[in-house]
């Protein structure tokens, strides 16, 4: 399998998104095992990158990352994505809520973190703009969980004008 850099980041230039494997926004109706089977295949490919969020499920996602990126983890970069659910409002989280103050982005990472079953996550961004939060925020609390080993790279998913 052929790797791209990006940045600092060494990944197989086909990655592996996790989206579909769990109900998307429900978490229901579809089958975990397969799902760790289609993972551990891309793995045994050559894919490195994973992608997945914590609005995908929600939360379900991670966690089904996690469990089958256990024992793999050295040959995996893990990527997830934050701001859609709002976990200030709530201690479970309030899915579909674009929040991106660095609070929350705190909060959410500890849960991805948790969900992933890993203590850092090599590529955590930003799943939209957040129009009442401004980037310099954003990013400045990114900019800690990096200086703290928790996120290794940054960026952002979507954006527009």
């Amino acid at each position: 399998m052929r790797h791209i850099k990006l940045g600092n980041l060494d990944v197989s230039r086909i990655g592996l998104g996790a989206m579909g494997m769990s109900g998307v926004y429900t978490g229901h109706g579809t089958d975990d095992a397969e799902s760790i089977r289609t993972i551990h295949r891309a793995l045994d490919l050559g894919v490195t990158l994973i992608d997945t969020a914590e609005i995908y499920g929600p939360f379900a996602n991670e966690e089904l990352v996690g469990r089958a990126v256990r024992g793999r983890r050295d040959k995996v970069a893990l990527a997830t994505k934050f701001g859609l659910v709002s976990h200030t409002d709530g201690d479970d989280g309030v899915p579909g809520v674009a929040d991106s103050r660095p609070a929350n982005v705190r909060a959410a990472v500890e849960g991805s973190l948790r969900r992933l079953g890993t203590d850092y996550i090599d590529l955590y961004y930003q799943h939209r703009v957040d129009p009442n939060t401004p980037i310099e925020d954003t990013v400045g609390a990114l900019a800690e969980l990096v200086a703290e080993g928790k996120v290794r790279h940054i960026g952002l998913s979507e954006a527009g004008p």
